[in-house]
């Protein structure tokens, strides 16, 4: 069982930045591939963005590509979601994920553990 907390959402302007991180109880966290998603009002819950255990295969959703990166600290066991050049559509509740898996997933259903959620929220 893996116990993830998500931080760092809030306002911005667009054209900003904002980190967020995803903190997680597990001493094996290393073991696990982390994900990123975002969920905005009446929309299906969409791939931002996810690395595998070892930090050196990233995968991104079309929309975040060159705008967000997703690093991690298994030193710390905490994973990264690094978003620059926020835009109004960016807004969603962002979701923290884990699967205990070594192969990179991009689907909801890859992933085993969920955060509760942080609110992004950019303003035009």
């Amino acid at each position: 069982q893996v116990h993830l907390v998500e931080s760092g959402g809030g306002l911005v302007q667009a054209g900003g930045s904002l980190r967020l991180s995803c903190a997680a109880s597990e001493r094996t966290f290393s073991t696990y591939g982390i994900g990123w998603f975002r969920q905005a009002p009446g929309k299906e819950r969409e791939f931002v963005a996810a690395v595998n255990w070892a930090g050196d295969v990233l995968r991104y959703g079309d929309s975040v590509k060159g705008r967000f990166a997703i690093s991690r600290d298994n030193d710390k066991n905490t994973a990264y979601l690094q978003m620059n050049s926020l835009k109004p559509e960016d807004t969603a509740v962002y979701y923290c994920a884990a699967r205990s898996h070594t192969i990179v997933a991009v689907t909801v259903d890859g992933y085993d553990y969920w955060g509760q959620g942080t609110q992004v929220t950019v303003s035009s």
